[in-house]
């Protein structure tokens, strides 16, 4: 595996993921044969199914390692639920998720196999691009504790429990979602460096003998809580062979933990918080591939009403600080070259607004973006378009 290691990281931020037509499909399908294996049972029951692309197969993730990803990787993750207890048929949401040194052809193959995935079940599912950091609220949803790690399977394995490698040390960022009645703890392996230390959330370094939790002063009792939970797992996997070191920012000590990272380390600031009563702005345009190129052209009003069966839109809500979004619904006679295409032309429209707009109007392209066909319209959509 080891060997892997050369290949090419996916820059999210500077290249598309071409599919249909593309040398890299033509691979994909080499290597995947007509028939997907790994689709035969996908979306049978309700339950949480993820896969990771490996040599551009889908392979199975194992049942102990969900909500555990590497950012050397792409996986898909489907949801299958039913929308009451009552319903007979069943509902899908379906992600492809991008590790931030993913290779390039992973996050292709990944990209290629949710499509085909997506076909296996009819069109049925609503389809999330995700890139690590920038995870959609429904997404991390689904993990009571979500983790990201530092590894993949080009370049090897690195286990939470694992002690640092000598004179080296790993920093974990922990924050708490609360998600309708279901609270969800997200922690990722950050950078061990100052650049990594924001105020508000809670820190844990691990030193392999010795491991230090840092609680900041905005960061919620939860976290804090959680955090102490996170540091015990590992303490018990290494058989209760490390000391334990808890600092709260602003109290003695604390200073300690932030000489860790250099002299004269401070917290970065959070972002400013969009007002929670503001309603952030949506943009609609309908979207047309026609000419062979695809266009974009503003739709009025930015509302369910405006949408037609016969086309595709794009509607923009990037605008919103707290959960950026980008949807593309598709009519139910849209063509099927904008069926098949519909995530890469969001892409292309937000690395366009990345590129060819004002500084005020910028847009980082790793925001979610969302795919949805009519008929199969989420309640959080259907609300955000009025309907």
């Amino acid at each position: 595996m080891a060997g892997l290691s050369h290949l090419p990281t996916y820059d999210i931020e500077d290249s598309n993921i071409a599919l249909l037509g593309s040398d890299l499909e033509k691979r994909v399908r080499e290597h995947a044969g007509d028939i997907e294996r790994a689709w035969r049972n996908a979306g049978t029951e309700p339950c949480i199914q993820i896969w990771r692309i490996e040599q551009f197969q889908v392979v199975p993730w194992p049942d102990d390692k969900k909500g555990c990803f590497y950012d050397g990787d792409s996986y898909i993750i489907l949801n299958t639920y039913k929308k009451t207890p009552e319903a007979e048929s069943l509902s899908y949401n379906l992600h492809f998720w991008l590790g931030s040194n993913t290779t390039q052809d992973e996050a292709g193959t990944a990209a290629y196999k949710t499509v085909e995935l997506d076909d296996h079940l009819h069109g049925a599912p609503v389809q999330y691009r995700e890139v690590q950091g920038y995870e959609s609220e429904r997404f991390l949803s689904y993990f009571p504790r979500f983790l990201t790690l530092k590894g993949g399977a080009a370049t090897g394995f690195h286990h939470v429990t694992d002690p640092p490698p000598l004179d080296l040390q790993n920093l974990y960022r922990i924050t708490f979602y609360q998600t309708g009645a279901r609270s969800n703890l997200v922690v990722r392996q950050v950078p061990a460096e100052a650049a990594s230390l924001v105020e508000g959330d809670v820190y844990v370094l691990d030193k392999g003998t010795k491991i230090w939790q840092y609680n900041t002063k905005n960061s919620l009792g939860k976290e804090k809580f959680k955090a102490a939970e996170f540091v015990h797992s590992i303490v018990e996997a290494r058989g209760s062979q490390c000391d334990v070191t808890v600092y709260d920012e602003g109290a003695s000590g604390a200073g300690i933990f932030l000489a860790e990272f250099g002299e004269g380390t401070t917290l970065r600031p959070q972002p400013e918080a969009e007002s929670a009563e503001s309603t952030p702005p949506i943009t609609l345009f309908r979207l047309s591939d026609a000419s062979g190129q695809v266009s974009f052209t503003q739709a009025e009003p930015p509302t369910y009403s405006t949408l037609s069966s016969d086309d595709a839109f794009l509607i923009d809500a990037s605008a919103d600080h707290k959960h950026p979004v980008v949807y593309v619904w598709l009519g139910k006679n849209a063509s099927l070259m904008e069926r098949r295409l519909a995530l890469e032309y969001a892409q292309k429209y937000l690395y366009d607004k990345r590129d060819k707009v004002p500084e005020s109007e910028k847009v980082d392209a790793r925001i979610s973006i969302v795919k949805i066909q009519e008929g199969n319209e989420s309640d959080g959509f259907l609300k955000l378009m009025g309907a």
